[in-house]
């Protein structure tokens, strides 16, 4: 009997070990799998259409719906140079902060857009880009502009108006809205006054010089048809006289005679 319960306990003991690595093989082989299937996922942006879900960033390609397929959105550096390939001037792009970048292949060049979290960080990098153009290492093939918080190069650009039409399509297109109250709201509402009073004043000045010179307009016309009024009525007399019709000595001989049938019979 003893030696049966000592078979046992050594069976079952084996099997325990057993059933322990296997289940512990398992839940690393899942690891894996686990590891393998969330690494493999594509990069999700950080600011996506409520819509359709999709990145904001790639909405802001030119004609984005007809390259949405093979377009790249990262926030790191190696997704960008695998399409790019060895450029010295992505070296000097930080994504540190929340910065993102979408790349599309057009008929003009490639079109790199980076959005930085800040318009300081854009700046920043925006001097750089620019004193590392002006080495001319690429032989003006890379066509570079800041737009509002988009930094956006050409690459392999075919001739510079296509390439700068091409940038002319990027808008830099934001909203900001404060979930609690509005720290600039009384620097905001002092300007709207100040534009009101101007814009008020101006109109107001603007209406009394057109008054006025409505006023001296017609002032003008009504006296030039007043003298030439009281030009033809002086033509028509024989005889000029400044009494204006009135009755006076004729001791200048020019008032002339009272016709008697004009006058009233007694």
């Amino acid at each position: 009997m003893s030696d049966f319960r000592r078979f046992h306990s050594i069976m079952l003991r084996k099997y325990s070990l057993q059933f322990i690595f296997l289940l512990v093989l398992a839940c690393f082989c899942s690891l894996q799998v686990f590891a393998q299937s969330v690494s493999s996922l594509p990069y999700r942006s950080q600011e996506v259409s409520e819509k359709d879900g999709i990145p904001v960033l790639i909405k802001h390609l030119p004609n984005w719906e007809s390259v949405r397929d093979r377009a790249v959105i990262a926030n790191t550096a190696e997704p960008i140079k695998a399409v790019l390939g060895t450029r010295p001037i992505l070296d000097l792009i930080d994504f540190t902060g929340g910065t993102e970048a979408v790349t599309a292949r057009y008929d003009v060049g490639r079109l790199l857009i980076i959005e930085y979290s800040s318009p300081q960080a854009s700046v920043a990098a925006d001097k750089a880009f620019m004193a590392k153009l002006a080495e001319g290492n690429d032989s003006g093939k890379t066509i570079y502009r800041r737009i509002g918080n988009y930094n956006a190069f050409v690459f392999d650009a075919v001739d510079e108006v296509s390439a700068n039409a091409l940038l002319d399509q990027v808008k830099y297109e934001k909203f900001v809205q404060w979930l609690g109250e509005n720290p600039f709201l009384q620097k905001q509402a002092e300007r709207n006054f100040i534009i009101t009073t101007s814009d008020l004043f101006v109109s107001t000045v603007l209406i009394i010089l057109i008054g006025i010179g409505i006023a001296i307009f017609g002032g003008v016309i009504t006296g030039y048809v007043f003298f030439n009024f009281r030009e033809r009525k002086r033509a028509s007399q024989p005889t000029f006289s400044d009494a204006g019709g009135m009755t006076r000595l004729n001791l200048d001989g020019l008032t002339p005679d009272i016709i008697p049938e004009r006058l009233l019979n007694d």
